[in-house]
């Protein structure tokens, strides 16, 4: 079995969120949204308070490319 992952980039403006997270109750989700500026990331990650693989994938794309 192989696991595919694609990740998604866009700007956004505070105006054109619609909600504060969530999940699906029945499916037992609990999604925390939290919103950051780049470099308090990146201390995050560097400190081991961001341990999520994809994060950090996302995180090292955003500065590699010079995106924020």
């Amino acid at each position: 079995m192989v696991e595919s992952l694609y990740f998604f980039i866009a700007e956004y403006e505070k105006d054109m969120k619609v909600d504060e997270g969530g999940g699906l109750d029945d499916e037992e989700e609990n999604i925390e949204v939290l919103e950051l500026n780049i470099n308090k990331a990146m201390k995050m990650m560097e400190s081991g308070e961001i341990k999520d693989g994809k994060t950090i994938m996302l995180l090292q794309y955003i500065k590699l490319n010079n995106i924020l």
